[in-house]
């Protein structure tokens, strides 16, 4: 087996006629994480809707799990075991914590179908979720939304798991347990993880970063190598 979990390589996409992601290369590791940063407008999230089939490049390759991936369908890749937290969370409101859980086992549909239950795994990572089964999604905080979204998320047995923005607007103390999580969640599983982040401490929990400026991939390297002028450079500190 490989030990490249995705692989990106010369992807170009394009809003109409406007070119938002350029010759982009970029790899996550089996089991590692990976952190994309860069200002607001650079194709961070464009990158991430591309991976998930919710945007077509023009050219470039996207590999995962040594499989081609650009001719398989949003829902397919979902359950080839690519879960997705998008920027903003898209907890259904009318929906209660325990249905916005069970959603996510819609993934599971050709794997290995669990029982309609959340599993007590989802409990020890988001202890409130617990608390909370009852109470509809849109009564939530936000940090309780992100929470409930990457749970959602990790219903589906993913394993590689892509973070858009998951700590914006929610105060640094929840900031903190879903680092905790995510931490625990990659080793445990061995799930790889692509994260899309502005929070500084939050980037130095990942194995290597990727730099982004204008829809191209400027720098990269370990975690543990981010100088001061990347950090002022790329991250709104």
């Amino acid at each position: 087996m490989s030990e490249i979990t995705l692989q990106i390589a010369n992807l170009n996409v394009y809003y109409g006629e406007s070119h938002i992601l350029r010759d982009v290369d970029l790899s996550i590791p089996l089991g590692k994480m990976v952190c994309l940063i860069g200002r607001n407008g650079v194709g961070k999230t464009t990158l991430m809707k591309t991976i998930m089939g919710l945007l077509k490049p023009r050219t470039g390759t996207i590999t995962y799990e040594e499989r081609p991936l650009l001719s398989y369908s949003t829902d397919q890749r979902a359950r080839l075991g690519i879960g997705y937290v998008p920027q903003g969370r898209d907890v259904i409101p009318r929906l209660t914590v325990k249905e916005n859980l069970l959603l996510g086992l819609e993934s599971l549909s050709g794997r290995k179908k669990a029982k309609p239950e959340v599993p007590e795994m989802i409990y020890e990572l988001f202890p409130v979720l617990k608390t909370m089964l009852s109470r509809m999604g849109g009564d939530l905080s936000g940090g309780q939304q992100q929470q409930l979204a990457i749970a959602r998320a990790l219903m589906g047995q993913p394993r590689l798991l892509l973070l858009d923005e998951p700590t914006e607007g929610i105060q640094p103390s929840i900031i903190l347990e879903i680092e905790a999580a995510v931490r625990r969640i990659i080793a445990t599983t061995g799930i790889s993880v692509l994260l899309v982040e502005q929070h500084l401490h939050f980037v130095r929990q990942a194995d290597r970063y990727y730099a982004m400026q204008k829809g191209g991939i400027v720098a990269s390297g370990s975690t543990q190598e981010l100088s001061k002028e990347i950090i002022q450079e790329f991250l709104a500190v």
